[in-house]
């Protein structure tokens, strides 16, 4: 790889959590069917190459793949990854974006990541040319809204459940990517998390603001193998996790080059309140700020995988996140690019998915007419502007596993 290589990216979004319905009847929420992908998949592709954009997060509807254990069906995406391969669009490809088969159930199966390990290597076989993979987006929003707010998929409300929804999670990841290496061993991951932050409102507030901030820290913590503190241990401990469990994380360390992806929105710092309760904050600190705070902890090259704001404020978000990245960068942190999520507006995220109400999302570089978006014009100014400037630059780039050890 070349180290100066930076990847201006944007995504499909692809989110097919399962969500029970005010009726109490389940359905799949499938971002792809809902934006039109799937009939306009190529359309989309083109658009991409439009923009002059090389790097697409993309993955696979895992969920209509995965069939059952060892079983799946490729046709769609020997399609789009063969397309994709013919315009020389480099996949980020996203293996599991916040729901499973409906034959694993749930992310409370603890026999879903040896399955999922499976499907990691046979797509991974299939598709040789591949480097760069997300085994599982958003490991701790995934257990979070699945298993703590009781939005998504197994919609449960309790420490152990997120706990028990965290450690399948993060297993399944880590089982990925040993998978993954075993066909392609230079495969890079770049694992794309929410980045956040939690404020206290008031002195009194402050305990469980520290522990919300520790608590951030668990998904990626596991992952990497990294020590977590007494407190987050004792709290894996007594909401079901054993000290086999964990030691586990510790003996199965990423063998593969690591890339740190951060995700920011405007949602992503929340206010602590005196009775317990957290709402969004605003941006107080910012991308700058929280992600230092991440590559402090991990030492790993960052790459800025998620952002977007809705219209009118869009092309205002991307200059301020794009200073963002453009300060860490300046300051020495090794950081690998930057990605507008997503391609199109998005249906119904203004309620996180919970509601099938049909409200397009003006979030997009292109409306769901597949018509550009102010955000679009900039970001497709900004990388022409920007692109051979930055590879005439020179930086270390480091794709190792984390220094911490």
């Amino acid at each position: 790889m070349n180290k100066n290589k930076f990847l201006f990216a944007t995504g499909i979004e692809n989110s097919y959590p399962l969500i029970t319905l005010a009726d109490g009847t389940r359905k799949r929420v499938d971002e792809m069917e809902k934006c039109g992908h799937y009939k306009l998949w190529k359309t989309d592709f083109d658009l991409v190459k439009e923009m002059g954009i090389d790097t697409l997060r993309y993955g696979p509807p895992y969920y209509k793949v995965h069939v059952g254990p060892g079983k799946y069906e490729w046709d769609f995406c020997d399609e789009t990854f063969n397309y994709l391969k013919q315009q020389n669009i480099t996949p980020i490809v996203d293996l599991c974006h916040f729901g499973v088969p409906d034959w694993i159930g749930d992310f409370q199966n603890s026999d879903w990541p040896v399955h999922f390990a499976e499907f990691a290597k046979a797509f991974a076989t299939r598709f040789p040319h591949i480097r760069f993979y997300t085994p599982v987006n958003e490991i701790f929003i995934t257990a979070m809204f699945s298993a703590q707010y009781g939005w998504w998929n197994e919609c449960k409300k309790d420490d152990r459940s997120f706990v028990n929804a965290l450690k399948i999670l993060c297993k399944a990841n880590v089982l990925a990517m040993q998978a993954i290496l075993e066909v392609q061993p230079d495969a890079v991951f770049i694992q794309s998390e929410s980045s956040e932050y939690f404020h206290p409102e008031t002195p009194d507030c402050d305990p469980l603001a520290s522990f919300l901030n520790q608590k951030r820290f668990l998904s990626l913590d596991l992952s990497y193998g990294y020590p977590i503190s007494v407190v987050m241990y004792e709290y894996l401990l007594e909401n079901g996790m054993t000290k086999e469990e964990y030691r586990w994380f510790e003996n199965n360390l990423i063998k593969g080059s690591c890339v740190m992806g951060n995700d920011y929105y405007i949602t992503n710092e929340h206010m602590v309140h005196e009775d317990g309760s957290t709402s969004a904050a605003g941006e107080i600190f910012g991308y700058y700020v929280i992600t230092q705070q991440y590559y402090s902890r991990y030492k790993l090259p960052v790459m800025h995988t998620e952002t977007n704001i809705v219209e009118p404020n869009s092309v205002r978000w991307l200059q301020t996140q794009w200073a963002n990245v453009r300060r860490l960068k300046r300051d020495g942190i090794p950081i690998y690019g930057f990605t507008w999520y997503s391609l199109t507006h998005q249906v119904d995220w203004d309620s996180a998915l919970r509601f099938d109400n049909g409200n397009i999302n003006a979030l997009g570089l292109y409306d769901l007419d597949r018509k550009i978006q102010p955000v679009g014009e900039a970001y497709k100014t900004l990388i022409k502007q920007w692109k051979t400037a930055l590879e005439n630059e020179s930086y270390l780039l480091y794709l190792k596993p984390p220094y911490y050890k």
